[in-house]
């Protein structure tokens, strides 16, 4: 572990490498597992603004799931996720021809009809940040449905820094992810 600013880093995620592997898991980390994305607070008014925007894109499943939950929900243990289709895939998870699982917002983004691309826990994935009254952990979330973007991450040499890296600028600033860069050469 080492300190950036007010995060605290896990080591991994500059010495393990990921790149997703979509034609193997088939977006398994979407409908799999038994809790929804997790949500920033901010997150939760933005998906009741670009839901009208989103909606075209969802399927029926996730129309309903959202209409009977609302854009988010607030678990047992007071965190703020995306609703589920029937405690199974995320209510805005689409299929494409391949039965790939994508998001419905990242399509809207994709197409110009929003201007936010998805949660940033979807975003940062396999990265997982868990904020602190004093600082933010940062950290590597292993789950064996990514074991193939672990494969094809280290056929390549993708460190998972790197393959986040959009997403860590978005979440922490490019200076922050500068300096991690700093740090990775050095280890």
């Amino acid at each position: 572990m080492f300190q950036l600013g007010k995060t605290i880093v896990s080591e991994d995620i500059i010495k393990k490498d990921f790149l997703c592997n979509l034609s193997a898991c088939k977006g398994a980390c979407c409908v799999e597992g038994d809790a929804g994305a997790p949500l920033d607070k901010d997150e939760v008014a933005i998906l009741d603004e670009i839901y009208p925007k989103v909606k075209p894109f969802l399927r029926k499943e996730g129309i309903a799931a959202i209409k009977k939950q609302g854009t988010s929900i607030v678990t047992e243990e007071g965190e703020l996720e995306t609703p589920l289709i029937n405690g199974g895939d995320c209510a805005y998870v689409i299929f494409d021809e391949n039965e790939v699982a994508l998001c419905a917002i990242e399509e809207a983004y994709n197409q110009g009809e929003i201007s936010w691309k998805k949660p940033i826990s979807c975003h940062l994935y396999p990265v997982r940040v868990k904020d602190y009254s004093e600082f933010s952990a940062v950290n590597y979330h292993k789950w064996q449905i990514c074991d193939d973007a672990c494969v094809l991450g280290q056929e390549l040499q993708v460190p998972i820094y790197k393959f986040v890296k959009e997403a860590l600028i978005r979440k922490f600033g490019e200076d922050w992810y500068e300096e991690l860069e700093r740090v990775a050469s050095t280890l």
